[in-house]
């Protein structure tokens, strides 16, 4: 478990490999990945948008961004947890995911909230920093 908090907002990532929607011969690694955002704060945020960057095991580098995760902006209450699972398809048996949510206060404040780097390796396979 991958775990930042910022302005009282906790994003935890717990990634896995997906063997079933992978083909190593066909160089198609597939992992998923669930995320729990827990609202610490006194305030009620709106989560706007997110953005990815995606570093494979050769060092290729892929950006995300969006509005929103997974077709919607939850509204989180203060004490209020919201949960998701996304995915992430690599053409090398490692990466390394790092990203930021941009979320709203009820007044209208913006401000940007960290997810955690995290690891995406394939199980078996020997673990490098990328």
């Amino acid at each position: 478990m991958y775990r930042a908090v910022t302005h009282d907002i906790e994003v935890c990532v717990e990634p896995f490999f997906l063997p079933d929607h992978s083909d190593p011969e066909e160089g198609r690694y597939v992992w998923a990945y669930q995320i729990t955002i827990a609202n610490h704060s006194a305030e009620t945020v709106r989560l706007l948008s997110r953005y990815w960057h995606i570093t494979d095991g050769l060092g290729r580098v892929q950006e995300v961004a969006g509005e929103g995760v997974v077709g919607e902006q939850p509204e989180l209450q203060p004490g209020d947890v919201y949960q998701y699972t996304s995915g992430c398809p690599l053409t090398t048996s490692s990466g390394i995911m790092v990203g930021r949510y941009t979320m709203q206060t009820h007044r209208g404040n913006l401000f940007e909230v960290d997810i955690p780097a995290f690891s995406l390796d394939m199980p078996g396979e020997q673990v490098s920093l990328n």
